[in-house]
């Protein structure tokens, strides 16, 4: 069970930057953890840590308590590890022929994370942005475009040309 100190994750949320520190290197064990048991490609792993000590540094202020923290981290890091494989779930109803459909089914999870990774280094900051922001933080659209300081309209035509971006560099890079 993960323990937090209250006046620590109190400071934490406050906007308190040595505090902000110390919760994350006291996290970061436990998110290893967490992803160790999750993850099943060693080598995402570190990755996985990282990019949740990323989500708690922006979104700390948004768990409600300490005691909720080791929830919320479960969860983060579980859609860590499963990124890869819920963006080719949410394209498959997109991707244009057969042969598409038949590669992707037999592509094994560890490949398949590394060739999503792959394929969101390739997309321009843009694109990768907005997937990341409603993929992995999910935020909503409206969320989207008050971060980005874009009509709902924009962030959802944004949205739609990036995931485009990223099916194409995925059926490309099967090939």
């Amino acid at each position: 069970m993960l323990h937090v100190d209250r006046d620590l994750f109190a400071a934490a949320q406050a906007g308190d930057r040595a505090a902000l520190e110390r919760l994350l290197s006291q996290l970061q064990p436990d998110i290893q953890r967490y992803a160790r048991f999750q993850c099943y490609a060693s080598s995402s792993i570190e990755d996985v840590v990282q990019e949740a000590l990323i989500v708690v540094y922006r979104r700390v202020g948004d768990v409600r308590s300490p005691a909720a923290l080791g929830a919320w981290l479960v969860r983060v890091i579980a859609r860590l590890c499963a990124l890869p494989v819920l963006m080719c779930l949410r394209s498959v109803e997109e991707l244009k022929t057969l042969e598409d459909s038949a590669r992707f089914a037999h592509v094994p999870a560890n490949e398949l994370r590394l060739d999503v990774a792959r394929a969101l280094a390739a997309l321009p900051e843009r694109y990768r942005q907005i997937i990341l922001l409603r993929d992995l933080e999910e935020l909503t659209i409206g969320e989207i475009a008050l971060r980005l300081a874009i009509s709902v309209e924009a962030a959802k035509s944004l949205l739609r040309r990036a995931r485009a971006a990223a099916r194409q560099q995925l059926t490309e890079g099967a090939t």
